[in-house]
């Protein structure tokens, strides 16, 4: 009966991918870059010139986890039956699709493969987006040159740094979001330089098709209309890469998530804002608990906790569950090395819904709180509303982050998150509902004008 079995398996594996849609997707965590084909001395052979000159520019190393997952493992297992959906260098792995689970165990059996784990299963229906019709009248507000946006930038001091020229010009900012309906139709959005966009969820899809969340979030930052709506960081440029899909909860957004922020510094992208979290899912039995909270249990928050050290800021937000029964930060919130962006509303007074921290081993989470409640956004149908969430909060301290960078050009990645933390107005006693507090951006570019100079006059 043994030889049996194993014959049948033997025959499952090389049947080949079934030609109709895939019902699951599995992650395959890899040992090692044993096989590689890379060395470390070359790395122009597998990073970008602008990866490359961002490292140099912040003494950072190259390492092993910007090695590529290696060619062989990935044919290795594409050969067993299964198709690639996105693989992983930093944490070394290879997601997979398949329609039989069987498929998997022979995977599992390969020298090189350390751990799988299936992270999504179709779901009975999936939603086709559609468009949304524009009226596209925006409000005026002639009072300031902001627009309706003037008091969510005001309270970090984000104008003063616009005033003196920063506006994020020369920076790129990666957003990660669920899709960004109608910002390409939007005539008040048509100023944002967009470089590029990318779908891991579904590639080579539309992205402006799907959900109007990431228009919102990207319209904290870009947006460029006087007198209607300023964002944070009016003159950066963008990529635009979707990796939530909204139609189910899966742990697979976090494997398309990697593979984003992968793809962004690829090309060289300064800044990543995202406004996704994660801690329950439809299969209840991967929810996460809070003793996971502590920045490397779940792949989206390890990824992140590497940014940094690949000379990128993240700006992500806590989380909306300050009301509910979970009420912590959701993953990648919990990440290290990251800025966890709270919601206030502009008086500086705690949105009730911000998720609170700290994490399971003791760090200060949110970092830094920005407006959230009532924040200014663009809608779907070219109009402007308030908003309420720390996806908002976030971008908009995105933004700011960007300019503050953009000023102070020769910080690394660690020392301007620090820089952020140490000015906000709790950073004296930071806590687990406001963190560090509000930032104040002008004040943390004048005390690095006042440190520079002192250094220059030893």
């Amino acid at each position: 009966m043994k030889s049996l079995l194993a014959l049948s398996a033997f025959v499952l594996c090389v049947a080949g991918a079934s030609a109709q849609q895939d019902t699951l997707k599995y992650r395959i965590s890899l040992k090692d870059k044993a096989a590689t084909e890379y060395s470390l001395t070359k790395p122009q052979e597998f990073l970008s010139t602008k990866a490359i000159e961002r490292r140099k520019r912040q003494h950072l190393s190259v390492d092993s986890t910007d090695l590529p997952v290696c060619r062989k493992y990935i044919e290795a297992i594409r050969r067993q039956g299964v198709n690639i959906v996105v693989t992983g260098k930093w944490d070394n792995f290879v997601t997979v699709s398949c329609n039989d689970s069987t498929l998997i165990q022979c995977i599992a059996s390969l020298p090189f493969v350390r751990a799988t784990e299936k992270v999504w299963m179709a779901p009975a229906t999936t939603e086709i987006p559609t468009r949304d019709s524009l009226l596209n009248h925006p409000t005026v507000h002639p009072d300031t040159l902001y627009g309706a946006a003037y008091a969510q930038i005001h309270l970090s001091h984000a104008d003063k740094l616009h005033e003196a020229g920063f506006k994020g010009q020369g920076m790129t900012i990666a957003v990660i979001d669920a899709g960004f309906h109608n910002a390409d139709r939007i005539t008040a959005m048509q100023n944002i330089r967009i470089l590029g966009t990318k779908d891991f969820v579904n590639p080579g899809s539309d992205i402006y098709a799907y959900s109007g969340h990431g228009t919102s979030v990207l319209s904290c930052i870009g947006m460029n209309q006087p007198y209607q709506m300023i964002g944070t960081a009016p003159e950066a440029s963008f990529w635009l890469l979707r990796s939530e899909d909204e139609a189910s909860e899966h742990l697979v957004e976090q494997d398309y998530w990697a593979a984003a922020t992968e793809f962004a510094d690829s090309v060289g992208v300064d800044v990543i804002n995202t406004s996704l979290g994660y801690y329950a899912f439809d299969d209840k039995s991967k929810d996460y608990r809070l003793r996971d909270l502590d920045g490397h249990y779940a792949l989206m928050s390890r990824q992140a906790s590497r940014l940094a050290d690949k000379g990128i800021v993240l700006t992500c937000s806590a989380g909306n569950s300050g009301m509910g029964s979970w009420k912590k930060i959701t993953p990648p919130a919990d990440a290290d090395h990251v800025l966890t962006v709270g919601a206030v509303d502009v008086d500086g007074l705690l949105a009730p819904f911000s998720s609170i921290g700290n994490t399971t081993d003791g760090r200060v989470k949110p970092d830094v709180v920005a407006v959230g409640l009532n924040a200014e956004v663009m809608r779907t149908n070219g109009n402007l509303g308030k908003a309420n969430g720390t996806s908002f909060a976030s971008p908009i301290l995105c933004g700011m982050v960007t300019c503050l960078w953009q000023a102070c050009p020769k910080l690394t990645a660690h020392e301007l998150i620090e820089l952020v933390r140490r000015s906000g107005n709790r950073a004296d006693c930071p806590d687990n509902i406001y963190g560090y507090g509000i930032p104040d951006v002008w004040k943390a570019f004048e005390n690095e004008e006042l440190r520079m100079k002192s250094e220059e006059s030893r």
